[in-house]
Protein backbone atom coordinates (compact mmCIF):
# COMPACT_ATOMS: atom_id res chain seq x y z
CA UNK A 1 0.00 0.00 0.00
CA UNK A 2 1.45 3.38 -1.07
CA UNK A 3 1.71 5.85 1.89
CA UNK A 4 -0.98 8.36 1.47
CA UNK A 5 -3.42 5.37 1.42
CA UNK A 6 -1.58 4.03 5.03
CA UNK A 7 -2.54 7.45 6.53
CA UNK A 8 -6.39 6.96 6.74
CA UNK A 9 -7.69 4.46 9.02
CA UNK A 10 -9.76 1.28 7.68
CA UNK A 11 -12.88 3.03 9.87
CA UNK A 12 -12.47 6.37 8.58
CA UNK A 13 -11.73 5.28 4.96
CA UNK A 14 -14.89 3.00 4.42
CA UNK A 15 -17.12 5.67 5.95
CA UNK A 16 -15.47 7.96 3.57
CA UNK A 17 -16.75 6.08 1.04
CA UNK A 18 -19.62 3.89 1.89
CA UNK A 19 -21.47 7.52 3.07
CA UNK A 20 -21.83 9.35 0.18
CA UNK A 21 -21.90 6.64 -2.48
CA UNK A 22 -25.42 5.75 0.31
CA UNK A 23 -26.52 9.37 0.05
CA UNK A 24 -25.81 9.30 -4.16
CA UNK A 25 -27.19 6.45 -5.26
CA UNK A 26 -30.66 6.74 -2.22
CA UNK A 27 -32.57 9.25 -4.39
CA UNK A 28 -32.71 6.84 -7.34
CA UNK A 29 -34.13 4.26 -5.14
CA UNK A 30 -37.07 6.06 -3.64
CA UNK A 31 -37.92 6.67 -7.60
CA UNK A 32 -37.67 3.03 -8.74
CA UNK A 33 -39.48 2.18 -4.67
CA UNK A 34 -42.07 5.05 -6.20
CA UNK A 35 -42.52 3.20 -9.73
CA UNK A 36 -43.09 0.04 -7.98
CA UNK A 37 -45.54 1.44 -5.35
CA UNK A 38 -47.54 2.75 -8.60
CA UNK A 39 -47.26 -0.76 -9.98
CA UNK A 40 -49.18 -2.14 -7.11
CA UNK A 41 -45.78 -4.20 -5.60
CA UNK A 42 -44.66 -3.02 -2.44
CA UNK A 43 -40.87 -2.55 -2.40
CA UNK A 44 -40.40 -4.07 1.55
CA UNK A 45 -41.96 -7.45 -0.21
CA UNK A 46 -41.39 -9.56 -2.81
CA UNK A 47 -41.58 -9.85 -5.67
CA UNK A 48 -41.23 -5.75 -4.89
CA UNK A 49 -38.40 -5.91 -2.95
CA UNK A 50 -36.50 -8.32 -5.62
CA UNK A 51 -37.42 -5.88 -8.20
CA UNK A 52 -35.42 -2.78 -6.26
CA UNK A 53 -32.32 -4.77 -5.58
CA UNK A 54 -32.26 -5.74 -8.93
CA UNK A 55 -32.60 -2.27 -10.49
CA UNK A 56 -30.20 -1.41 -7.44
CA UNK A 57 -27.43 -3.00 -9.07
CA UNK A 58 -26.21 -0.48 -11.89
CA UNK A 59 -27.10 2.19 -9.17
CA UNK A 60 -24.90 0.85 -6.52
CA UNK A 61 -21.62 0.33 -8.92
CA UNK A 62 -22.25 3.99 -10.27
CA UNK A 63 -22.69 5.30 -6.95
CA UNK A 64 -19.35 3.66 -5.28
CA UNK A 65 -17.52 4.60 -8.21
CA UNK A 66 -17.70 8.32 -8.10
CA UNK A 67 -17.58 7.98 -4.24
CA UNK A 68 -14.58 6.05 -4.14
CA UNK A 69 -12.54 7.71 -7.16
CA UNK A 70 -13.70 10.68 -5.60
CA UNK A 71 -12.48 10.27 -2.36
CA UNK A 72 -9.20 8.43 -3.80
CA UNK A 73 -8.37 11.38 -5.78
CA UNK A 74 -8.52 14.17 -2.94
CA UNK A 75 -7.54 13.40 -0.42
CA UNK A 76 -5.62 10.59 -0.92
CA UNK A 77 -3.61 11.58 -4.43
CA UNK A 78 -4.49 8.32 -5.99
CA UNK A 79 -6.02 7.70 -9.33
CA UNK A 80 -8.60 5.08 -8.75
CA UNK A 81 -7.73 1.58 -10.78
CA UNK A 82 -10.14 0.73 -13.85
CA UNK A 83 -13.44 -0.81 -12.56
CA UNK A 84 -13.57 0.31 -8.96
CA UNK A 85 -17.09 0.15 -9.10
CA UNK A 86 -17.75 -2.84 -10.30
CA UNK A 87 -15.45 -4.16 -7.57
CA UNK A 88 -16.50 -2.28 -4.51
CA UNK A 89 -19.65 -3.43 -5.72
CA UNK A 90 -19.35 -7.11 -5.40
CA UNK A 91 -17.23 -7.51 -2.69
CA UNK A 92 -19.42 -5.33 -0.33
CA UNK A 93 -22.09 -7.69 -1.72
CA UNK A 94 -20.02 -10.54 -0.73
CA UNK A 95 -19.51 -8.38 2.63
CA UNK A 96 -23.21 -7.70 3.29
CA UNK A 97 -24.19 -11.38 2.29
CA UNK A 98 -22.04 -12.74 4.93
CA UNK A 99 -20.90 -10.50 7.97
CA UNK A 100 -24.64 -8.89 7.74
CA UNK A 101 -25.80 -12.59 8.46
CA UNK A 102 -23.66 -12.52 11.18
CA UNK A 103 -24.59 -9.44 12.58
CA UNK A 104 -28.12 -9.89 12.61
CA UNK A 105 -27.57 -13.37 14.14
CA UNK A 106 -25.67 -11.42 16.80
CA UNK A 107 -27.24 -8.60 17.64
CA UNK A 108 -30.50 -10.90 17.70
CA UNK A 109 -28.95 -13.16 20.62
CA UNK A 110 -27.77 -9.75 22.36
CA UNK A 111 -31.76 -8.75 21.98
CA UNK A 112 -32.84 -12.04 23.52
CA UNK A 113 -30.50 -12.30 26.28
CA UNK A 114 -31.31 -8.64 27.12
CA UNK A 115 -34.68 -9.44 27.44
CA UNK A 116 -34.43 -12.11 30.01
CA UNK A 117 -32.33 -10.10 31.91
CA UNK A 118 -34.64 -7.26 32.11
CA UNK A 119 -37.92 -8.97 32.74
CA UNK A 120 -36.15 -10.96 35.71
CA UNK A 121 -34.78 -7.48 37.19
CA UNK A 122 -38.26 -5.95 36.86
CA UNK A 123 -39.56 -9.32 39.00
CA UNK A 124 -38.52 -7.20 42.13
CA UNK A 125 -39.86 -3.86 40.53
CA UNK A 126 -43.57 -4.85 40.95
CA UNK A 127 -44.28 -2.37 43.09
CA UNK A 128 -43.54 0.50 40.84
CA UNK A 129 -46.51 2.20 38.24
CA UNK A 130 -46.65 1.02 35.13
CA UNK A 131 -45.10 3.88 33.14
CA UNK A 132 -41.88 3.75 34.96
CA UNK A 133 -41.84 -0.32 34.69
CA UNK A 134 -41.80 0.46 30.88
CA UNK A 135 -39.00 3.01 30.73
CA UNK A 136 -37.16 1.10 33.04
CA UNK A 137 -37.90 -2.21 30.85
CA UNK A 138 -36.78 -0.42 27.88
CA UNK A 139 -33.51 0.46 28.97
CA UNK A 140 -32.27 -2.02 30.51
CA UNK A 141 -32.71 -4.61 26.67
CA UNK A 142 -32.12 -1.33 24.59
CA UNK A 143 -29.59 0.34 25.77
CA UNK A 144 -27.38 -2.88 25.33
CA UNK A 145 -28.77 -4.16 22.18
CA UNK A 146 -28.18 -0.91 20.43
CA UNK A 147 -24.45 -0.85 21.59
CA UNK A 148 -24.14 -4.74 20.30
CA UNK A 149 -25.95 -2.88 16.85
CA UNK A 150 -23.35 -0.07 16.70
CA UNK A 151 -20.05 -2.36 17.72
CA UNK A 152 -21.10 -4.71 14.30
CA UNK A 153 -21.39 -1.79 12.29
CA UNK A 154 -18.40 -0.01 13.18
CA UNK A 155 -17.01 -3.58 12.39
CA UNK A 156 -18.76 -3.77 8.97
CA UNK A 157 -17.44 -0.83 8.27
CA UNK A 158 -13.86 -1.24 9.08
CA UNK A 159 -14.01 -4.21 6.96
CA UNK A 160 -15.50 -2.34 4.04
CA UNK A 161 -12.64 -0.06 4.39
CA UNK A 162 -10.22 -2.66 3.70
CA UNK A 163 -11.56 -3.58 0.45
CA UNK A 164 -10.91 0.16 -0.41
CA UNK A 165 -7.51 -0.15 1.29
CA UNK A 166 -7.15 -2.79 -1.59
CA UNK A 167 -8.27 -0.46 -4.13
CA UNK A 168 -5.96 2.35 -3.48
CA UNK A 169 -3.28 -0.37 -3.06
CA UNK A 170 -3.73 -1.18 -6.75
CA UNK A 171 -4.05 2.13 -7.96
CA UNK A 172 -1.72 4.79 -9.37
CA UNK A 173 -0.41 7.93 -6.67
CA UNK A 174 -0.44 10.92 -8.22
CA UNK A 175 2.07 14.14 -7.55
CA UNK A 176 -0.12 16.34 -8.68
CA UNK A 177 -1.19 20.42 -7.19
CA UNK A 178 -4.87 20.66 -5.66
CA UNK A 179 -5.38 22.99 -8.64
CA UNK A 180 -4.78 20.02 -11.24
CA UNK A 181 -6.47 17.63 -8.85
CA UNK A 182 -9.35 19.60 -8.49
CA UNK A 183 -9.77 20.72 -12.27
CA UNK A 184 -9.52 16.38 -13.01
CA UNK A 185 -12.76 15.98 -10.69
CA UNK A 186 -14.43 18.52 -12.17
CA UNK A 187 -13.20 16.93 -15.33
CA UNK A 188 -15.11 13.94 -14.23
CA UNK A 189 -18.46 15.86 -14.27
CA UNK A 190 -18.51 17.02 -17.29
CA UNK A 191 -19.67 14.93 -20.14
CA UNK A 192 -17.77 14.77 -23.32
CA UNK A 193 -20.74 15.03 -25.50
CA UNK A 194 -22.67 17.37 -23.20
CA UNK A 195 -26.08 17.50 -25.81
CA UNK A 196 -26.28 13.90 -25.92
CA UNK A 197 -26.56 14.07 -22.36
CA UNK A 198 -29.26 16.52 -21.67
CA UNK A 199 -31.02 14.84 -24.49
CA UNK A 200 -30.74 11.60 -22.59
CA UNK A 201 -31.82 12.70 -19.20
CA UNK A 202 -34.34 14.52 -20.54
CA UNK A 203 -35.96 11.51 -22.44
CA UNK A 204 -35.32 9.47 -19.06
CA UNK A 205 -37.55 11.78 -17.12
CA UNK A 206 -40.27 11.75 -19.42
CA UNK A 207 -40.27 7.74 -19.75
CA UNK A 208 -40.22 7.52 -15.70
CA UNK A 209 -42.90 10.23 -16.09
CA UNK A 210 -45.37 8.60 -18.50
CA UNK A 211 -44.35 5.28 -16.76
CA UNK A 212 -45.53 6.48 -13.28
CA UNK A 213 -48.89 8.02 -14.92
CA UNK A 214 -49.44 4.85 -16.63
CA UNK A 215 -48.65 2.52 -13.66
CA UNK A 216 -51.13 4.34 -11.05
CA UNK A 217 -54.63 2.73 -11.15
CA UNK A 218 -56.11 6.67 -10.93
CA UNK A 219 -54.84 9.79 -11.18
CA UNK A 220 -56.02 11.26 -8.28
CA UNK A 221 -54.48 9.77 -5.00
CA UNK A 222 -57.02 7.88 -2.35
CA UNK A 223 -57.44 5.96 0.38
CA UNK A 224 -56.67 2.85 0.67
CA UNK A 225 -59.75 0.65 1.56
CA UNK A 226 -58.04 -0.78 4.83
CA UNK A 227 -58.15 3.00 6.21
CA UNK A 228 -61.04 4.27 4.76
CA UNK A 229 -62.98 6.44 8.11
CA UNK A 230 -66.91 6.54 8.10
CA UNK A 231 -68.01 9.51 5.72
CA UNK A 232 -69.00 12.48 8.13
CA UNK A 233 -71.26 15.00 7.05
CA UNK A 234 -70.39 18.45 7.91
CA UNK A 235 -73.02 20.53 9.29
CA UNK A 236 -73.65 23.52 7.28
CA UNK A 237 -73.14 26.86 8.69
CA UNK A 238 -75.81 28.33 10.87
CA UNK A 239 -77.39 31.54 9.44
CA UNK A 240 -79.46 33.20 11.83
CA UNK A 241 -82.02 35.11 8.96
CA UNK A 242 -82.33 31.34 7.22
CA UNK A 243 -83.77 30.39 10.80
CA UNK A 244 -86.00 33.24 11.46
CA UNK A 245 -87.88 32.37 7.61
CA UNK A 246 -88.27 28.81 8.62
CA UNK A 247 -89.86 29.31 12.69
CA UNK A 248 -91.81 32.07 10.70
CA UNK A 249 -92.85 29.70 8.09
CA UNK A 250 -93.52 26.80 10.36
CA UNK A 251 -95.16 28.99 13.08
CA UNK A 252 -97.54 29.95 9.80
CA UNK A 253 -98.43 26.27 9.07
CA UNK A 254 -99.03 25.77 12.82
CA UNK A 255 -101.64 29.10 13.01
CA UNK A 256 -103.51 27.45 10.13
CA UNK A 257 -103.56 23.94 11.20
CA UNK A 258 -104.99 25.24 15.12
CA UNK A 259 -107.93 26.97 13.11
CA UNK A 260 -108.32 23.83 11.36
CA UNK A 261 -108.87 21.93 14.17
CA UNK A 262 -110.41 24.39 16.23
CA UNK A 263 -113.46 25.14 13.17
CA UNK A 264 -113.80 21.10 13.28
CA UNK A 265 -114.21 21.01 16.87
CA UNK A 266 -116.99 23.83 16.82
CA UNK A 267 -118.69 21.88 13.66
CA UNK A 268 -118.25 18.64 16.25
CA UNK A 269 -120.05 20.37 18.62
CA UNK A 270 -122.88 21.85 17.09
CA UNK A 271 -123.34 18.84 15.73
CA UNK A 272 -123.59 16.83 18.74
CA UNK A 273 -126.15 19.69 20.46
CA UNK A 274 -128.38 19.04 17.14
CA UNK A 275 -128.33 15.46 18.61
CA UNK A 276 -128.94 16.00 22.01
CA UNK A 277 -131.93 17.95 20.95
CA UNK A 278 -133.56 15.66 18.48
CA UNK A 279 -133.12 12.77 21.15
CA UNK A 280 -134.85 14.97 24.49
CA UNK A 281 -138.03 15.49 22.09
CA UNK A 282 -138.34 11.87 21.53
CA UNK A 283 -138.31 10.85 25.10
CA UNK A 284 -141.73 11.65 26.95
CA UNK A 285 -143.53 9.06 24.41
CA UNK A 286 -140.92 6.64 25.13
CA UNK A 287 -141.80 7.15 29.16
CA UNK A 288 -145.63 6.92 28.86
CA UNK A 289 -145.43 3.80 26.53
CA UNK A 290 -143.38 2.44 29.09
CA UNK A 291 -145.07 3.62 32.08
CA UNK A 292 -148.35 1.81 30.82
CA UNK A 293 -147.78 -2.24 31.25
CA UNK A 294 -146.15 -1.17 34.78
CA UNK A 295 -149.98 0.23 35.48
CA UNK A 296 -151.59 -2.29 34.22
CA UNK A 297 -149.65 -5.18 35.55
CA UNK A 298 -150.32 -3.35 39.26
CA UNK A 299 -152.72 -5.20 41.38
CA UNK A 300 -156.23 -3.92 42.47
CA UNK A 301 -156.46 -3.06 45.86
CA UNK A 302 -158.70 -4.38 48.28
CA UNK A 303 -162.19 -3.31 49.47
CA UNK A 304 -161.45 -0.10 52.14
CA UNK A 305 -157.75 -0.26 51.48
CA UNK A 306 -155.55 2.83 49.87
CA UNK A 307 -153.84 1.98 47.04
CA UNK A 308 -150.22 1.71 48.21
CA UNK A 309 -147.98 3.85 46.40
CA UNK A 310 -145.26 2.35 44.41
Amino acid sequence: MNGAGSTMSPLKLGLAVWWPAFWTGIPIKIAIALLLLAAGLHPWEMPGLGFLLLLSIPVDIWAYGVAGRTVLLERLRTKAPEGLGVTLWWQTTLLTVVYGGIGYYVVSFVKGIAKDVAAWVMEFLKALPIAEKISIELVLWGAPTTLALVIVIVIGLSLFGRLVQRQVAAGQPTDASYEAVVREWDLWRVPADQNLTFTAVTLLGVVLACLLWSLMPVTTPHVHELYKKPEVKVEPPFKPLDALNKTDKLLAKADEALKVLETKAEADAKEQEKTKAKGGAKAPPAAAKAAAPAKAAAPAPANGEAPKPH
